[in-house]
């Protein structure tokens, strides 16, 4: 039995990174998916791809630096995937951040995302606020508009995969991991697929199963270390109209934390909702709660909206177990080694959308000791995604 080099369990926006890049540096790499690629979390985003203004303010600055160098690959490879767009903050009288400070961190965000064009900002004259898709005048006291960019995450994660494929990568769609163990040199895994039972063998393993990381860890013998993890469900509503400027980004009313409405395929997208999911991973769906906060908030903002509601999903994110608020917790992506020194198991917890590329190099790199020497065959960073 030939030894892969790598083998991915899991055909999210981050399992498919991991095999383009494996792929890409020379390695043989094989993905498993027990769905189809994006079935999960990566088609239920919020479809940004973005630096994370909002992360300044908890001091993240090397996750939003990184992930607008992200961004900036992602519009040179990718632009029929990836679109600039405007992105507006309404600042009224009873926002909880004061326009300075705003304005402040709107400022670093150019200067971290190095100043160009694309990271300029600026505010809106109040004589252009009545052609804001019809946004609550009153009590408005600032408009700020900035760049940041978006995408249909879906068809980002099968460009990835084809991209993956095209450079060598094996991806069987439709196979379930089941177990792998230990051996010389590697480990022996197992999967089901619609034809029956299969196994393969591998020099190292990588988990990025998403909100199912730690019940792959369960099958994997010997024990290897986990993180406890709290799955977060984001509910997202597809609304009968939408704005047609661009991203709104605003307050919610209950909580002050960030709801966006963006345009989406003709319709209006809106979202999203944080609260801790304690069910099966595949059991997600939008709560009536969710979609009556989402759905106030948007008749506060946009009351001349149509906000009927055509389509609905909830997606989950991965977020370390810990105390304090949900959406204040850190978003940045952990690689946690497996055992051994050095290890051939490595597992992704959490990341973001735009950060894909680079959590995928950050994954081999903990694995190249044990991986062969062999010639690269490209960059991710100039490969045409399409």
């Amino acid at each position: 039995m030939t030894m892969i080099d790598v083998l991915v369990i899991g055909g999210g926006i981050h399992g498919t990174g991991v095999a383009q890049a494996a792929a890409a540096a020379g390695y043989s790499a094989l993905l498993v998916e027990r769905e189809t690629l994006g079935h999960g979390t990566s088609s239920k985003s919020s479809k940004l791809i973005h630096g994370g203004l909002r992360y300044l303010e908890s001091g993240h600055f090397g996750l939003v630096r990184e992930s607008l160098r992200e961004r900036r690959i992602l519009l040179r490879i990718a632009p029929e995937l990836v679109k600039p767009v405007r992105f507006y903050i309404p600042v009224y009288d009873d926002t909880s951040r004061p326009a300075w400070q705003i304005r402040a961190g709107l400022g670093f965000y150019a200067v971290l995302g190095g100043l160009g064009k694309e990271n300029r900002f600026r505010s809106v004259p109040r004589s252009q606020w009545g052609g804001l898709d019809g946004l609550q005048l009153r009590g408005l006291r600032k408009v700020f508009q900035y760049w940041d960019a978006a995408t249909d995450d879906l068809q980002l994660t099968q460009a990835i995969g084809r991209s993956a494929a095209n450079l060598g990568a094996a991806i069987r769609e439709h196979t379930e991991f089941l177990s792998a163990t230990a051996v010389r040199g590697g480990f022996k895994v197992r999967f089901r697929t619609i034809e029956g039972e299969g196994e393969e063998e591998c020099r190292t393993l990588v988990n990025a199963a998403g909100p199912w990381v730690n019940r792959v860890l369960e099958k994997v013998d010997p024990a290897q270390p986990r993180i406890g993890i709290d799955l977060v469900q984001g509910t997202h509503l597809v609304l009968q109209d939408g704005p047609s400027m661009g991203v709104y980004y605003t307050e919610a009313l209950s909580d002050r934390r960030g709801i966006f409405l963006m345009p989406w395929k003709g319709h209006g997208l809106l979202g999203t909702t944080e609260k801790v999911f304690t069910g099966h991973p595949d059991g997600t769906k939008p709560s009536r709660d969710e979609v009556d906060y989402l759905l106030e908030n948007v008749a506060h903002y946009f009351p001349n909206l149509d906000a009927t509601v055509i389509e609905s999903w909830s997606g989950l994110r991965v977020l370390l177990r810990g105390q304090g608020d949900l959406f204040r917790r850190p978003r940045e992506m952990v690689l946690l080694p497996g055992a051994g020194k050095p290890p051939r198991l490595v597992t992704l917890y959490g990341g973001k959308l735009t950060g894909y590329r680079a959590s995928a190099l950050k994954a081999l790199k903990q694995l190249s000791p044990v991986l062969p020497t062999v010639p690269p065959r490209a960059d991710t960073a100039e490969l045409p995604l399409e």
